[in-house]
């Protein structure tokens, strides 16, 4: 963890290091399903959600270099797998060399206020020990996968981190 001292633009409480991860707890696609539908058709933990008949997600980081630094900024998001990756990763989710299955095909499914539309950017899922998948953009010129390529400031964390202050953290 980074030394460093900043302090939050909204509410001016000051921290000892920097904010490093910012997650979501839901795909974006579980609020297309109504509050009343939800219990009978969203099955949901920390790191998989299947919304019935035929959607299924898995929660993993996309993680960001920052520049100049060991450490790395991570957003917590959810991407959407066919149901035969997502069983793949479900059956392999506790074996010790999960590590070494193939990349995942997923479509993400987390919208990041502080980017263009982020929903269905094209991502890669590769399995980690003991660790949350990390998720890998396709190489684009969006601005979020051009971040991941090339890494962020502290300036940029700092932006992140306000930013999600300002609006509670993401859904």
């Amino acid at each position: 963890m980074l030394p460093f001292k900043w302090t939050c633009g909204c509410c001016g409480q000051q921290f000892d290091t920097l904010p490093l991860d910012v997650g979501a707890t839901y795909p974006d696609s579980y609020f297309t399903i109504s509050e009343a539908e939800r219990a009978s058709r969203v099955r949901h933990t920390k790191s998989f959600c299947a919304i019935e008949p035929d959607w299924y997600f898995v929660r993993g980081c996309i993680e960001v270099p920052i520049i100049g630094h060991d450490d790395a900024f991570a957003w917590g998001v959810w991407v959407s797998v066919s149901d035969k990756s997502w069983n793949d990763i479900h059956d392999a989710w506790d074996e010790p060399a999960r590590a070494k299955n193939a990349p995942y095909f997923g479509w993400l499914n987390t919208a990041l206020k502080l980017y263009p539309d982020t929903i269905s950017l094209k991502t890669k899922v590769h399995l980690r020990q003991d660790l949350a998948p990390y998720i890998e953009l396709e190489p684009t010129d969006h601005p979020l996968a051009r971040e991941q390529r090339e890494g962020i400031t502290i300036d940029r964390v700092l932006e992140i981190a306000n930013a999600y202050a300002q609006h509670g953290p993401v859904a």
